[in-house]
């Protein structure tokens, strides 16, 4: 990699990555997979690249036109999972050579990553926005792996062991419009995350409806039959965009993929976050990655316990660009 034609990619740990080298992108889908989709954005790697991740239809749709490399679903701290995902990828270890291998989590990463760097590729392992308070398991695992590079995306917890790099988010800002008052078309998406119900965010926005509101909801787990408008419990990726597009404002739950695809719409989304008190998730995530990007003026937050329609009626108001970033469907 000695070209002189470079671009900056996030940190001096990575000093800078020639445009059109070889990158072997690695990545659990969902959040993980959209945070990974943008830092392959902005490296401008060759298209000869490979991305190794799980066959969902978000990755099918992320990666039109791109080389893949399917695993087998890894559940998180699934062990034999994970090895039979690095037993997938030695053969095309063996047979191909890459300029640098990046990924962004989760379990897959635990033991492909390690075999990445043992063959001489510079390795990197960005922890993923979901961690605004420290590592995840892998991440804990992946910073005692010989030469492989672990980042941190938080200055608040970086160390010489986790050099802060750029987040993902940087680039995205929000331009305020007018309030928009009277009759909104909403969109409420609870993503697809099993078995968690999320209650409280349907029985919230319930509770801020006027006469006039247009309204589908997306609820996976959460099934419910009593609800206004339109009920789906899951939608392809591209149905969902669609969907989003249509409304003047989007309630999602604060998953970190949830957020970024509304971000590539250009909508400040309304985030009804879970919590693991109430049985909706398994941690506290949730609410640390949405402070997040409330502090930076990309998202509101709804209060579950006493709602205020008027969260909705500024973010509708509201649009999200990037500058770094190219515009939503231009380059899958």
């Amino acid at each position: 990699m000695s070209s002189p034609a470079v671009t900056p990619f996030y940190s001096s740990e990575l000093s800078y990555v020639p445009p059109g080298a070889k990158v072997l992108f690695v990545t659990s889908t969902g959040g993980h997979l959209s945070e990974l989709s943008t830092i392959g954005d902005r490296l401008k790697a060759s298209p000869d690249s490979l991305w190794v991740t799980h066959e969902t239809p978000q990755a099918v749709g992320f990666l039109s036109g791109h080389r893949r490399h399917y695993v087998d679903y890894v559940a998180p701290r699934d062990l034999r999972g994970a090895l039979r995902a690095a037993a997938s990828v030695s053969p095309v270890l063996r047979r191909e050579s890459f300029d640098l291998c990046v990924s962004t989590g989760a379990a897959v990463a635990g033991t492909v990553l390690p075999m990445a760097a043992l063959a001489g590729i510079p390795t990197y392992y960005v922890e993923s926005l979901a961690r605004p308070t420290g590592p995840s398991f892998t991440g804990k695992l992946l910073a005692r792996t010989p030469r492989v590079h672990t980042l941190s995306q938080y200055p608040a917890w970086s160390s010489p062991a986790w050099p802060c790099t750029e987040s993902v988010l940087d680039g995205w800002q929000v331009s305020a419009g007018p309030r928009v008052d009277g009759p909104l078309r909403i969109l409420v998406t609870l993503g697809t995350i099993r078995p968690y119900r999320f209650d409280r965010a349907v029985e919230a926005v319930r509770r801020i409806l006027r006469p006039g509101d247009e309204i589908v909801w997306q609820l996976g787990a959460t099934t419910r039959h009593d609800l206004p408008g339109q009920v789906l419990r899951e939608v392809s990726q591209a149905h969902l965009s669609s969907l989003a597009r249509a409304a003047d404002v989007v309630v999602a739950h604060s998953g970190v993929g949830s957020i970024l695809q509304q971000f590539e719409l250009g909508k400040s989304p309304v985030l009804a976050v879970r919590s693991v008190a109430h049985g909706e998730h398994v941690d506290e995530h949730q609410r640390g990655f949405a402070d997040t990007t409330a502090a930076r003026g990309l998202t509101s937050v709804l209060d579950l316990d006493a709602p205020d329609r008027a969260v909705l009626e500024r973010a509708a108001g509201c649009q999200v660009t990037s500058s770094l970033r190219v515009p939503a469907g231009a380059h899958h």
